[in-house]
C-alpha cells in the first residue's frame, strides 16, 4: 500500500474516529451540529448582550461577547510568533537591507 493510498482511506473514515482526529484532522472533531449548536449559542449571546446594554449609553455598555471557538476553523488571528510568520518577517527584513545597500550604493535611484 502506498502513502497515497494510506491518506485516501484515512480521509474515507468517519469523521469522529481516533485515526482522523490522531493524525491532526481537527475538522473531524466537530460535526455539523456541533457548528449549528455554536451558532445558536453565538446568537442567543450576541440578543442578551444587546438587550442588556439596551438605553445605555455607548461608552457605558459592555464589549460584545466573543464567538464560541470552533476547531478547525481559523477565526482568530495569526499567532505573531509562528515559524512562518518569522519567516516572512526576516526575509521582508532582508529585502529592505538589500534595497538600503543597493541605494546607498547608487545602484538604484
Amino acid at each position: 500500500m502506498t502513502l497515497r493510498e494510506l491518506r485516501c482511506y484515512i480521509r474515507q473514515l468517519p469523521t469522529g474516529s481516533r485515526t482522523r482526529i490522531a493524525t491532526g484532522d481537527k475538522d473531524s472533531i466537530w460535526g455539523l451540529q456541533e457548528h449549528l449548536t455554536a451558532v445558536v449559542i453565538d446568537e442567543l449571546r450576541t440578543a442578551n448582550w444587546q438587550r442588556s446594554n439596551e438605553g445605555v449609553e455607548k461608552r457605558k455598555q459592555s464589549s460584545p461577547p466573543k464567538p464560541v471557538p470552533r476547531p478547525g476553523v481559523g477565526g482568530g488571528r495569526a499567532d505573531k510568533n509562528s515559524p512562518q510568520r518569522l519567516q516572512a518577517r526576516q526575509r521582508a527584513l532582508q529585502r529592505a537591507a538589500e534595497r538600503k545597500r543597493a541605494l546607498a550604493a547608487g545602484e538604484i535611484t
